[in-house]
C-alpha cells in the first residue's frame, strides 16, 4: 500500500496563525484522510504568517524539499491584496507559483489544489474598514485564483463562501479576531479531503 505526500504553500492561513499545529488545515486533512484508510506522511508546509506570493517564491527557493508530492495545495494572495498589491502582478506570480506546485507534482496538475482566499473584511480585525471594499478586491483576486487554477488544469476549491458566514463568529475565530480557528480550518480540510480523494 502507498504512503502518500503532501505539501502545503501559503502564509498564515496554511500554517494556521495562533492554532495549536495539528489544527491547521494541512493537518486536519491528513488526520481525515487517515481516518478514511488512506496512508499520508505528515504534512509538510512552507508558508508564513505575511507572506506574498514573491516572498512564497522566495521561501520555496530557499528551502529543501522532496523531489515531488502526491499532492500540493496553494493559499496565497491575501496580503497582495492587504498591501494593496496589483492584481496584474499577483497574477504573474501566482502562474509562477503553480508552474512550481505543478512540478512538486509530478507533473501531474490534477494532484494541485488551489484554495481561494478568505475575506479578513467580514471579521472583527476590521472593524472600521471599508468591508465592501475588502470583500470585492478579495473576489478579483479569487476570480484570478479560479482562471489560472483552470488555464493549468488545476483544482480550485472555494472555501471563501462559508468563510464568510463564519468569519464574525467568535468560534470561528482566534484571538486575534482575524485568522480561522481550528473549527473553520476543519471545514476547509473536509472540503479538501473529498477532492483528494477523488484523485486516489
Amino acid at each position: 500500500m502507498s504512503t502518500f505526500s503532501y505539501l502545503a504553500l501559503g502564509d498564515s492561513y496554511s500554517i494556521g496563525e495562533q492554532v495549536p499545529f495539528a489544527e491547521n488545515f494541512p493537518n486536519h486533512l491528513v488526520q481525515i484522510l487517515r481516518k478514511k484508510g488512506f496512508a499520508f506522511y505528515a504534512a509538510e508546509i512552507i508558508a508564513k504568517t505575511g507572506f506574498t506570493t514573491d516572498e512564497l517564491l522566495h521561501a520555496i527557493e530557499n528551502t529543501i524539499t522532496l523531489k515531488t508530492y502526491d499532492f500540493v495545495t496553494l493559499l496565497i494572495g491575501v496580503n497582495n491584496q492587504y498591501r494593496g498589491r496589483a492584481v496584474v502582478d499577483f497574477e504573474i506570480e501566482l502562474k509562477q507559483l503553480l508552474q512550481k506546485a505543478i512540478q512538486f507534482a509530478g507533473d501531474k496538475p490534477s494532484r494541485v489544489f488551489v484554495v481561494s482566499i478568505p475575506d479578513w473584511g467580514v471579521t472583527p480585525f476590521a472593524e472600521g474598514r471599508d468591508r465592501k471594499k475588502i470583500a470585492e478586491e478579495i473576489d478579483v483576486y479569487n476570480y484570478a485564483c479560479e482562471a489560472i487554477a483552470k488555464k493549468y488544469r488545476c483544482n480550485y476549491i472555494n472555501i471563501t463562501a462559508s468563510q464568510r458566514e463564519d468569519g464574525n463568529k467568535e468560534i470561528f475565530l482566534v484571538s486575534d479576531g482575524l485568522h480561522p480557528s481550528g473549527k473553520e480550518y476543519l471545514k476547509w480540510a473536509q472540503k479538501l479531503a473529498d477532492a483528494f480523494i477523488k484523485q486516489l
